[in-house]
């Protein structure tokens, strides 16, 4: 696709935040930015990502070391980024070659929109299939669990599953992201209603318990690490990087079913480096792309890689695996249901 300028126009920005939609991941810092190759020219691979920005700039750093393929990378929340794409759509040409964003729903959404390409990765056959669209248009890149998270100093007896929290002893004390900001906590408030062992039931019960409704998963794992809020629902890898840098924090992963997102990849139609953009994905997959992640604090898509240090095997691990179709339709209704429940 042609190169993005490395700056958006006010303009342009107060054309995205408009259009935002409700599935959504991470939004961008205040002071995100794009980053590479401010001076690659119209070769330049070009990536809209959720990825946070330090994680982004080490793969993008390792793909071009690997490939000598230039990226320059947009960086926002998924729903930033699904706005921006709308707004380019009306002007009839999209600016990424590769989107590599949070939550499957939205890849389930472009693909039935024709706005993504086929393509198998190589080796698709070392990775998790649960993360693999059978019809080839997406691949997950690493498995992001929601997670308990808890204080360590404030939380004696820790909650084990989900119906914990709906129990009137953590009234005031849970802290949760915000589904219209963040595509994790959209599609889990999905999940969750569609699990027969929780539902809308044990949704009522944990809006009862006055949670705190945070920005985004970062600011809920900043508030159990600070003890403001004792017990979080939030992603996993945020609780390991927040332990190793000495924060009195710890998770549980659900015995009653664990959510997850696999943060897929997929190249858009009408990409003008098809190629580039096919080594991208294949790199993010590819053994040297898993390892980093699991540097990285993820789970890895494949099991040739190990897991971070202290993380679970994904064998052990109960996650739930719904159908991503239905997940896609009723995600939009979910979200206002939370939002009636939690306001």
């Amino acid at each position: 696709m042609k190169s993005l300028s490395r700056l958006v126009s006010a303009a342009a920005l107060g054309t995205v935040a408009a259009l935002t939609l409700a599935a959504c991941s991470e939004p961008a810092a205040p002071d995100a930015e794009q980053t590479g190759n401010a001076d690659s020219g119209a070769g330049t691979l070009t990536v809209y990502t959720s990825e946070p920005q330090a994680k982004i700039d080490a793969l993008v750093a390792e793909f071009t070391a690997e490939t000598g393929i230039d990226v320059e990378v947009f960086r926002a929340g998924t729903g930033d980024l699904t706005a921006r794409i709308e707004a380019e759509r009306t002007t009839g040409t999209i600016g990424a070659d590769v989107l590599l964003a949070a939550d499957a729903p939205t890849f389930e959404g472009y693909k039935a929109e024709g706005l993504l390409q086929q393509y198998t990765p190589a080796d698709v056959n070392a990775l998790n299939p649960d993360v693999v669209d059978p019809d080839g248009y997406y691949v997950g890149t690493r498995i992001i669990p929601t997670v308990i998270a808890y204080n360590t100093t404030a939380v004696d007896a820790p909650p084990t599953a989900w119906k914990d929290l709906a129990d009137s002893k953590y009234r005031g004390q849970i802290t949760l992201p915000n589904p219209d900001v963040s595509g994790a906590a959209a599609f889990n408030t999905a999940v969750w209603l569609s699990t027969p062992e929780l539902g809308e039931s044990w949704l009522e019960a944990l809006a009862a318990n006055d949670p705190v409704v945070a920005e985004s998963n970062g600011p809920v794992g900043q508030a159990v690490a600070a003890g403001t809020q004792p017990v979080g629902i939030v992603v996993d890898y945020l609780v390991r990087e927040l332990a190793a840098k000495g924060s009195p924090i710890a998770l549980r992963y659900p015995t009653d079913g664990i959510p997850y997102i696999s943060q897929p990849a997929g190249i858009v139609t009408g990409s003008d480096d098809t190629e580039a953009a096919r080594k991208f994905v294949d790199f993010l997959v590819s053994k040297q792309g898993q390892e980093l992640a699991v540097k990285q604090q993820y789970l890895p898509v494949r099991g040739d890689v190990g897991t971070p240090d202290g993380a679970p095997a994904l064998s052990d691990l109960a996650l739930l695996t719904p159908d991503l179709q239905e997940i896609t339709k009723i995600q939009d209704d979910a979200v206002r249901k939370f939002n009636g429940l939690v306001g």
